[in-house]
């Protein structure tokens, strides 16, 4: 899709125009046509009536979400477009840490570590540009890109660093990004099971993956003409292990899940996750690679630590299977687990730390109380 659509697609009033521009089209053949032209016409003037309707519906709901939840921080320009930046605590000359989640998300998705971090130690969560209350950013999104305006919104935010930038799964692409391209501005790399690149490349490829994209390009266009739901929520929700895994992220997250749901319910955080999760395919990683991954040594003596469950040593002590379709399972598991572990050679200072038994990779929510300690201990905050 070209971006230019993309951009435009990400209004909210997006959905309006078309609409409009669709019943003037009609109204047009109806007037300048006669017999099955002239009906076909008037089918689209009562089909873009309908769409009118839907899009206004959407324009209003957006707008009283606006009036109804205004940003909580302070809304950053960086060069024509804002990102939305939210830092508490106290400002004591120690290194802030900075929170970014998993997939494409706004900050909220970390609030529940943020409420837990920020009594003791200044704390930063930012909203990507196009989710949460960040202005959409010019497409195509990248990781590449987002560094870039992370750094930017920082330094014209005021914070003062260096910072301890933490990232979850996707999140964690993005910070050892900026470490990479900035190591002046990082105390210390905490990632949580992030997102190596090398296992979009390598590893199998996924349906779920693809399946994402289409659930977000899919509900972005029906929101622009008044759809209120989500097209990937709903079929987690018909998923029993992934409705209860959707029940729990909402109960850690309390009002603050519930109010980012709300704020990114239009449709530029579809679009813009949309846009960069093609780096999550075997094409788009491999055609972003060199400016995206973060290598071997890359980050010379910058202190990192790994925070994910099990490790690669445990799955490949599993006994052998004779069943082949068992075996290449067990094969994609042994790769998971291991291509985690390569981000211990990124630097010569890095740590390794293991998630409570029974976790998984979505622990940030299954044991956030092991998270905020964890933080509290590398971080040096007094409990």
């Amino acid at each position: 899709m070209p971006n230019v659509l993309l951009s435009l697609l990400s209004r909210d009033w997006a959905g309006l125009a078309i609409a409009v521009a669709l019943g003037v089209a009609g109204f047009a053949v109806v007037d300048a046509a006669s017999g099955a032209l002239r009906q076909m016409g008037a089918v689209v003037v009562v089909a873009a009536g309908a769409l009118v309707l839907g899009a206004l519906r959407h324009v209003l709901r957006r707008a009283a979400v606006r009036r109804r939840y205004p940003a909580p921080g302070r809304m950053i320009d960086i060069g024509g477009y804002r990102v939305h930046v939210l830092a508490e605590g106290p400002q004591d000359g120690r290194p802030p840490i900075v929170w970014f989640g998993g997939g494409h998300a706004s900050g909220a998705s970390m609030n529940h570590l943020h409420i837990g971090l920020r009594g003791g130690r200044r704390s930063i969560l930012i909203d990507r540009p196009g989710t949460g209350w960040s202005d959409p950013g010019p497409f195509p999104r990248s990781t590449a890109r987002e560094s870039a305006e992370i750094v930017a919104a920082l330094a014209a935010s005021g914070e003062q660093g260096p910072f301890i930038f933490v990232g979850y799964s996707f999140g964690g692409l993005l910070v050892a990004n900026i470490a990479r391209r900035h190591p002046e501005l990082v105390s210390q790399l905490v990632l949580f099971d992030a997102t190596p690149l090398e296992t979009i490349v390598f590893g199998p490829r996924l349906g779920a993956l693809r399946q994402m994209r289409a659930d977000m390009l899919g509900t972005a266009l029906l929101r622009l003409f008044g759809y209120s739901g989500h097209l990937g929520l709903r079929r987690m929700a018909a998923n029993p292990g992934l409705a209860a895994l959707l029940e729990r992220t909402n109960a850690v997250l309390g009002e603050a899940g519930v109010i980012g749901q709300a704020v990114d319910g239009g449709t530029r955080s579809e679009l813009a996750g949309w846009s960069i999760f093609r780096e999550l395919s075997p094409e788009g990683a491999a055609a972003c690679a060199w400016e995206t991954v973060v290598y071997d040594g890359d980050l010379g003596d910058m202190p990192v630590v790994l925070v994910a469950p099990g490790n690669a040593s445990e799955v490949t002590a599993q006994p052998e299977v004779a069943n082949a379709a068992a075996a290449e399972s067990q094969r994609m598991v042994r790769f998971f687990a291991a291509s985690r572990e390569r981000y211990l050679a990124i630097s010569r200072r890095s740590q390794r730390v293991y998630t409570p038994a029974g976790t998984t990779h979505q622990f940030v929510v299954e044991a956030p109380e092991f998270v905020i300690e964890l933080m509290h201990r590398i971080s040096g905050v007094t409990q």
